[in-house]
């Protein structure tokens, strides 16, 4: 399974098995982000590698087409000499470097289009992140709690609310499974159109307090 596969199936996955299967939930949650942490630094390794090999063809696109910006102009000087023979063998020379300019050139996209992607996967995973440490912490307190107050519970029963106190602490691990679900769901649900909007009003209020900075010194 490639980077990118792995990163979409850790960012697809559901949580909310996950929680309802686990037998300690604050274990599986801290699993789940550094999970997500692992993958993110592969991911920033493999975005450096990426950009690298980018420039890297680049470099030997350039190089060849300097290469064969000289072989034709020895086939000049060879012409203005009158020496036919040398200017054809200069020319092929020419020619064979264009072929390469051609296979770098399509690797420099193809790799272009890769590193593109892979910055893609880094901020989205990175933000996915951000997000489910949040969310974690604050299922992981609701999970003490709900230990709290079955220990509660228990003490309320044994001097004869049982009855009363079985079904709050129903109640309570209902709430609780309700809550892992909602925010769980939340964590790894797709962008919705709603979202994007946000993430655009988001980038317009940056963009206006950016402006608002470089007035406020130009008036300096």
């Amino acid at each position: 399974m490639s980077l990118l596969e792995r990163v979409s199936t850790l960012l697809r996955a559901n949580l909310n098995d996950l929680v309802e299967k686990a037998e300690d939930p604050e274990r599986m949650l801290k699993q789940v982000v550094l999970d997500m942490e692992n993958q993110l630094l592969q991911v920033k390794t493999q975005v450096a590698i990426a950009i690298a090999d980018q420039h890297l063809l680049e470099k030997k696109r350039v190089e060849h087409e300097q290469q064969s910006a000289e072989w034709r102009r020895k086939a000049e000087l060879a012409v203005s000499k009158s020496q036919d023979d040398m200017a054809r063998a200069a020319l092929e020379r020419a020619l064979s470097h264009d072929e390469l300019v051609k296979g770098f050139t399509v690797q420099a996209e193809d790799q272009k289009q890769e590193a593109y992607n892979l910055r893609q996967a880094l901020r989205k995973l990175e933000q996915k992140l951000s997000e489910t440490r949040a969310n974690c912490e604050m299922l992981m307190a609701e999970h003490r709690r709900a230990k709290v107050i079955g220990r509660a519970t228990k003490a309320r029963q044994a001097v004869g609310n049982g009855q009363e106190q079985t079904l709050g602490r129903m109640k309570s691990k209902v709430r609780v499974q309700s809550t892992q679900n909602a925010a769980a769901s939340e964590i790894l649900a797709p962008d919705t159109l709603e979202d994007r909007f946000k993430t655009l009003e988001s980038e317009d209020k940056v963009e206006m307090l950016l402006s608002e900075i470089k007035n406020r010194r130009a008036l300096r």
